[in-house]
């Protein structure tokens, strides 16, 4: 069965940043950026863009290209007789089933509130009512499960349509639709009165805020942040590395992802903290920022309802985005390693993250009782934990080792797939940072995210 192609270098950059663009873009980035000292964090931040999590997205999009297979079968292509590392690709696989277990039910959320918002049933409710209306949702299994199934329907049909005129179709509209959304969203908030002041706090360095927090903690956070924003390690980039050509070079293209994914992640600042300041509210309250906050503030602001509608919209297309691209990743895992049709595939995992995504749906209300990571935690906080703490750094170290090591594919390899192509090129000088530096930089985000 010959591997299918995305038809469009266009449809290949969309689709790769549609997964590294998530929520955490919008909810958790303005607020970290305004409690480590706002541009002096965006600062380190994308120093560690630029020298950790683009490198390590090459390694990704690499294995992928060079071999043509999703994660478990790439390095089964590519490792020397004998050798184990396609272990690591189960643990991946594993990452993106536990990845969609929490996912899907954080998009049904979206979802909900942007059915809310459209049909405009926060209006004329108080702040306290609209903190209601968010912990009412949360312990109705109907409302949680429904929108669930929705999110994962959806998108298990648009794979099942195909990899152009499925996945590749869809995500460009959406992804366009999401650039657009922001800029509109943005330039309002900058309009408002006082939004200024709220711009000057988060992009301007504050250097007193950082040394408060800790110089240490704020660059550990932008670290931190610099390489999730990506999801790197469980092979999500990989699997559209093996569906694309090879006439541009690998790291010119992950530049351009990394740089629309700090696009929306920048810009969400700019809707976020120009909003709260103008309307007297403190932007550091993580998801509770987007539950209740925001919608108290479109409640009081001229055109709220509209405004508010899009904000969810933009919001369900960054979780959906992200969605379509872990499915596709997990449904062209079944299909290399069981041989099964694109639709088998499809119907199988349909069942599978239905049901896998049931205790993160009922962690909030029949199961509120098991609270894993001690008081007040949620089955969410335990897959989340064990996604962004344990799977994604450690999978990524081992792309890291597995493209620089002899013991593994081995950097001339690497090199030579990444520079295949027109663009800018890896030189060779900066082996001795990938392979001696780079992964203790790996390992101590790894260390650090497990002893939290």
């Amino acid at each position: 069965m010959e591997r299918e192609k995305l038809s469009s270098r266009m449809g290949f950059i969309l689709l790769s940043a549609g997964c590294a663009i998530g929520i955490g873009n919008v909810w958790r980035f303005p607020y970290v950026a305004g409690l480590y000292g706002g541009g002096v964090f965006v600062l380190f931040y994308l120093f560690f863009l630029i020298i950790m999590g683009i490198p390590v997205m090459t390694m990704e999009f690499a294995v992928g290209r060079a071999s043509k297979k999703s994660i478990i079968k790439s390095f089964q292509k590519l490792e020397k007789p004998g050798q184990k590392w396609h272990l690591h690709g189960y643990l991946g696989m594993a990452g993106n089933y536990i990845l969609m277990m929490f996912y899907t039910t954080v998009a049904g959320w979206m979802l909900y509130y942007f059915y809310q918002m459209l049909r405009g049933n926060f209006q004329g409710k108080d702040s306290q009512q609209v903190g209601g209306m968010f912990q009412d949702m949360l312990a109705s299994p109907q409302i949680l499960l429904t929108s669930m199934i929705i999110i994962v329907a959806a998108g298990i049909f648009i794979c099942s349509v195909g990899l152009q005129k499925g996945v590749e179709r869809i995500t460009k509209i959406m992804m366009t639709l999401l650039l657009v959304i922001i800029v509109i969203l943005a330039v309002h908030s900058l309009t408002l009165k006082g939004g200024i002041e709220g711009l000057k706090f988060y992009l301007l360095p504050d250097f007193e805020r950082a040394r408060e927090v800790g110089i240490l903690e704020t660059i550990t956070a932008a670290m931190n942040q610099a390489f999730f924003t990506l999801s790197l390690g469980i092979g999500s980039m990989g699997i559209f590395g093996s569906y694309i050509d090879k006439k541009h070079g690998l790291l010119g293209e992950s530049v351009n992802i990394a740089v629309l994914d700090t696009f929306v992640a920048l810009v969400s600042g700019l809707i976020i903290f120009p909003t709260c300041f103008a309307f007297g509210i403190s932007p550091d309250q993580g998801p509770g920022l987007i539950f209740v906050t925001l919608p108290n503030i479109f409640n009081g602001m001229t055109g709220g309802r509209i405004w508010g509608t899009l904000f969810f919209i933009f919001m369900s297309f960054a979780a959906f985005s992200t969605i379509l691209a872990v499915f596709e990743n997990i449904i062209s895992c079944g299909m290399d390693l069981f041989h099964w049709s694109r639709k088998k595939s499809c119907l199988i995992n349909l069942a599978a993250i239905l049901f896998l995504s049931l205790p993160c749906v009922f962690g909030y209300n029949l199961w509120s009782a098991f609270q894993p990571l001690g008081e007040g935690s949620t089955v969410l906080d335990l897959e989340d934990f064990l996604v962004s703490n344990v799977i994604l750094p450690f999978g990524s170290l081992c792309y890291l080792l597995f493209c620089v090591s002899r013991w593994g594919w081995g950097f001339e390899n690497y090199q030579k797939e990444v520079n295949t192509g027109t663009g800018i090129k890896l030189p060779s000088w900066i082996q001795i940072y990938v392979k001696y530096i780079l992964p203790v930089l790996l390992l101590f985000l790894t260390v650090k995210g497990m002893i939290r």
